[in-house]
């Protein structure tokens, strides 16, 4: 969906393979504007119906297929929300390496764990690491 240069920043910034589980999750809750504000959560959505949390385990580290191609990122919200012509769109919040925050569906991520290597490579070419890999 899209990048939010403005948007959460989640204390000390983005993350790195290794600090990833210390980003705190927005779940429980369907997150408000003063969330969003305070940088609780990484957006609210409004004009939509039946807002509800979705159920998942977050932080959760996932492969974002945005309009630049694969990014890491890490989820920290979940939400599914009605459309006004009946559709349900399942809505992630995510936090980039750098730190900044992205809204995406769900359909548009892979969800991994953070030993894989796609996943570990993405977040060390965002955030300047070595990956330990040969180049070749």
């Amino acid at each position: 969906m899209t990048h939010d240069t403005d948007g959460p920043d989640f204390e000390d910034g983005g993350f790195d393979v290794d600090d990833w589980t210390r980003l705190p999750a927005f779940v429980g809750v369907i997150a408000t504007l003063e969330d969003v504000q305070s940088r609780k959560a990484v957006f609210a959505l409004n004009e939509t119906e039946n807002a509800r949390p979705i159920e998942m385990e977050l932080p959760q580290p996932v492969i974002w297929w945005s309009e630049d191609g694969q990014e890491a990122a890490v989820a920290v919200q979940a939400e599914a929300h009605d459309t006004d012509e009946g559709e349900t769109m399942e809505v992630l919040g995510l936090i980039l390496p750098d730190g900044g925050g992205a809204v995406a569906l769900l359909e548009d991520v892979d969800l991994v764990d953070d030993s894989d290597p796609v996943w570990r490579e993405l977040v060390a070419g965002a955030t300047g690491e070595e990956t330990g890999e040969d180049e070749g």
